[in-house]
């Protein structure tokens, strides 16, 4: 019998397992990630792209820690939007469509560069338990590896079951068989569970689509890249086309809505509500004549297309009828039927903030195992799974993530803290101090906790104490260069003539007023660079209000660091309801904020926690 020992062990290759595997060797330990074909490393099993609203923040925040998502998209990226370009920085979102081929083949070449990480094939189908402890896992060819820790990330193979109308059979995704015996291994845990659906459209062949006819989207003029490190896209630039359904789509939907897998009662697990079926669309939005859908390359080097809006699990047959009802698509063929997928999850709320299963010592878990949908939401998942497991090795204590300060934090607390009912998908509306959690700030807010974890590169360090050193000097120039109404006045800069200088970074969050605007009355502001600018200009224009929601980020801060032990006794809370103590003793949240995000804690109950522990504390003390 084969045997391999390791400090970490990451199950699973796709998107929570790679940045897993990435952070957990960043941070000096042996890692191993196993995945049942290397060839499948960083795999894009529904739509190829990276980011979009709430997810492009979390991507930027993955590459301010050092992870490797950022850099792979901008890599493979063949068209690079700013969502959201005519609001506020505050809730614009970047967004890359993706080559896969390149994408895989970036990821693979970037997993195996990195130092300590090891790739072993294989299926696992059991873990290996001592004195209590998850202590490595066994492969199905009965190689044994052993590890200090074990993080779990398998997608949607957890009896994964493929639907096609009224065809269903076991699938971890197209071609690729479920994991069962792993399932089955997982039920002996004992943990609370559920099932979860997502789908696919149709892929369809780009030979047939009437180009011709449709609206074309090209990306940015001036792409808005992923990772800090990042200067300029490296592949082909290509653009997407715009198409609709129509009526004619619609009536052919509801028609055959039993035929459905969703509507035909095949499945019982919850799809997301915030990326619909087209059989959703037309019963939901009955009302509607037409639904936008966007026909995305797959690849530069083939001519597949993602139709982006019309994913489904209507017979093949039903698929190929509504496709060729829509403008454009009239002769088009379909390479690959659209379906969807259902699987297990488990309950988020048997982990802790670390992503650690309470119950159960020595195993982690991240990605769409645990109730979200979403490459980016997986991999944000996977650096912290990864990251903690390998400060558990390391006997550290763990790192957790503020939603005060993080997208990757509000993420966690909401999974941890309220659990699901559909699959999560990140959103900026989540985030209450979105404000100051801004994509363009990321490294500002989360690169120094990489510093000092040590798990970033030494270019990434030296590149951000430069641009942290230059973005203190402008912001200095800016603050000692002030100007008088009359001056500004002279300068078509329309303020108040109250008498008041203003200083140039006061003028900055003017709604009309840029550091061009300011060229003119001081020619030092000429040193500032533009890329600096543009950052100071984005925080000047936000700096009044996160000031006065400092107090609040002040408030949360405190609230996690107020710690309660796994032992806190709730049953003992007079003047607490049963039905708080119960939730409180199943949540059993590790700080008063989480505590303060259950359901139905009132400012009342909180501060009657808080006695409470400062009381026990008190009594420890004494």
């Amino acid at each position: 019998m084969k045997h391999l020992d390791f400090d970490v062990v990451v199950v699973g290759g796709g998107h929570a397992g790679t940045e897993a595997a990435h952070a957990a060797a960043r941070m000096g330990v042996r890692t191993a990630l196993v995945t049942l074909r290397k060839a499948d490393i960083g795999t894009m099993s529904c739509n190829p792209a990276i980011g979009g609203l709430g997810k492009g923040h979390l991507v930027r925040e993955i590459d301010a820690m050092d992870g490797v998502m950022g850099r792979v998209s901008d890599r493979a990226g063949i068209q690079f939007r700013l969502l959201n370009r005519r609001k506020g920085p505050a809730v614009q979102g970047p967004r890359a469509q993706q080559d896969r081929a390149l994408y895989r083949s970036a990821m693979l070449a970037a997993t195996e560069a990195q130092p300590l990480l090891s790739i072993v094939e294989g299926e696992t189908v059991d873990f290996i338990e001592k004195s209590g402890k998850v202590s490595g896992v066994l492969l199905a060819d009965g190689t044994e590896i052993s590890a200090r820790e074990v993080i779990l990330t398998t997608g949607t193979f957890l009896r994964g079951t493929i639907h096609i109308g009224d065809v269903s059979y076991a699938g971890g995704r197209m071609g690729d068989k479920p994991s069962i015996r792993l399932a089955e291994r997982m039920d002996n845990f004992e943990l609370p569970k559920g099932r979860l659906k997502t789908g696919t459209p149709p892929r369809l062949s780009g030979r047939t689509i009437n180009w011709d006819i449709l609206e074309s989207q090209p990306g940015d003029s001036e792409p808005t890249l992923f990772s800090f490190l990042s200067k300029e896209p490296e592949a082909r630039q290509i653009s997407c086309g715009i198409t609709h359904t129509n009526e004619k789509t619609h009536e052919i939907i509801a028609d055959n809505l039993d035929k459905s897998a969703m509507y035909g009662g095949h499945i019982d697990g919850v799809g997301p509500r915030y990326c619909p079926s087209i059989e959703d669309k037309v019963v939901r939005f009955a009302d509607k004549t037409s639904h936008l859908i966007f026909l995305e390359p797959e690849s530069l080097s083939n001519d597949t297309i993602y139709p982006n809006g019309i994913s489904t699990s209507l017979p093949e047959n039903v698929q190929k009828e509504y496709v060729q009802s829509i403008s454009g698509l009239e002769q088009a063929e379909i390479v690959q039927p659209g379906y969807a997928i259902e699987y297990d999850f488990i309950d988020p709320r048997a982990l802790t903030l670390e992503l650690r299963l309470k119950s159960i010592d020595g195993l982690f878990l991240a990605g769409q195992i645990n109730g979200t949908t979403g490459y980016e939401e997986a991999a944000a998942q996977g650096l912290v799974a990864g990251l903690n497991a390998a400060r558990a090795v390391l006997e550290q204590e763990p790192v957790l993530f503020s939603r005060a300060e993080s997208y990757i934090g509000v993420m966690i607390d909401d999974l941890v803290t309220r659990g699901v009912s559909e699959p999560y998908r990140m959103f900026t509306s989540r985030a209450e101090f979105r404000l100051s959690l801004r994509a363009d700030n990321a490294d500002q807010r989360l690169t120094p906790l990489a510093v000092s974890l040590g798990c970033v590169s030494e270019e990434r360090k030296k590149l951000f104490y430069n641009k942290a050193k230059a973005l203190e000097s402008a912001k200095n120039l800016l603050d000692s260069c002030a100007f008088t109404p009359a001056e500004l006045r002279a300068a078509n800069v329309n303020v108040n003539q109250d008498g008041s200088r203003r200083t140039a970074f006061q003028l900055l969050s003017y709604p009309d007023v840029s550091l061009d605007t300011l060229l003119p009355l001081d020619p030092t502001l000429k040193s500032i660079t533009p890329t600096i600018a543009k950052q100071l200009e984005r925080d000047a224009l936000y700096v009044n209000y996160i000031e006065r929601q400092q107090r609040e980020v002040d408030a949360m801060k405190r609230d996690e660091k107020q710690h309660i032990p796994v032992s806190f006794d709730y049953s003992a809370l007079d003047g607490l309801s049963n039905e708080l103590k119960l939730k409180l003793s199943r949540s059993q949240p590790q700080n008063l904020a989480q505590a303060a995000g259950i359901d139905g804690m009132t400012p009342a109950a909180i501060a009657l926690l808080l006695a409470k522990l400062r009381q026990a504390r008190r009594s420890k003390g004494a």
